[in-house]
């Protein structure tokens, strides 16, 4: 039996980088502020929102999310590797999760996992060569009473059937919902920062009194 080998040494990012969260998405993440008593209870709003925004979760975005709520990376390490929702690294512009409970089991759950792989050729928190799709399970979707059934990306789909899965995956609107949605966590009008240079543009820069931890965060 081998032990993988953490390499704690060297830093997650570079701590020289331009910064990856933008004035815009700061200012969205502030305006949570007066929601809450304390910055620290903004910290789920804020992942959703770089979320949704760059697509996953970076360390250096802990690390300047961490700054803007003035809080420790590790916290928001903690708090990303505990909810399944949150990515770590790129992920598809669809997530697939296919609810793997016992109700959705018995109805033929196991056998949509494995329909849903065979269409995309990819296994569990993969992610097409195309970037359109990734697949996840999640214990439970709360809608037992009409397994088995998938989430993509927020929209449910419910008794799927084998068969339907390719008719389900072929669907460009496979996604959208048919009802009013908040958008309290969508992107500002703005820019992606990874945008910039193809944009070339040039991102803002950050003085010394208002840099980020670069440190790696404890537990990567």
């Amino acid at each position: 039996m081998s032990w993988k080998v953490l390499d704690r040494m060297t830093p997650a990012f570079d701590a020289n980088a331009e910064p990856l969260i933008t004035p815009e998405v700061r200012e969205k993440i502030e305006s949570y502020f007066p929601r809450y008593e304390t910055k620290r209870a903004a910290l789920l709003p804020a992942l959703h929102l770089v979320q949704n925004t760059y697509g996953h979760v970076s360390y250096q975005a802990m690390s300047e999310i961490a700054e803007v709520l003035e809080i420790h990376p590790s916290d928001v390490l903690d708090t990303i590797t505990f909810y399944t929702h949150f990515w770590t690294h790129k992920k598809g512009r669809k997530v697939i999760t296919v609810c793997r409970s016992l109700s959705c089991e018995v109805c033929g759950g196991a056998a949509l996992l494995k329909e849903v792989k065979k269409q995309l050729n990819v296994g569990e928190h993969e992610t097409t060569p195309d970037g359109e799709y990734s697949l996840v399970t999640e214990e439970c979707l709360a809608v037992c009473d009409h397994g088995p059934c998938m989430l993509i990306n927020e929209k449910m789909h419910k008794r799927v059937r084998v068969e339907d899965v390719e008719k389900i995956l072929s669907d460009p609107n496979n996604d959208k919902i048919d009802y009013e949605r908040s958008d309290l966590f969508d992107p500002p009008a703005m820019k992606p920062a990874e945008v910039y240079a193809a944009a070339g543009l040039q991102a803002h820069k950050k003085d010394s009194s208002n840099s980020a931890v670069s440190e790696k965060p404890q537990g990567e």
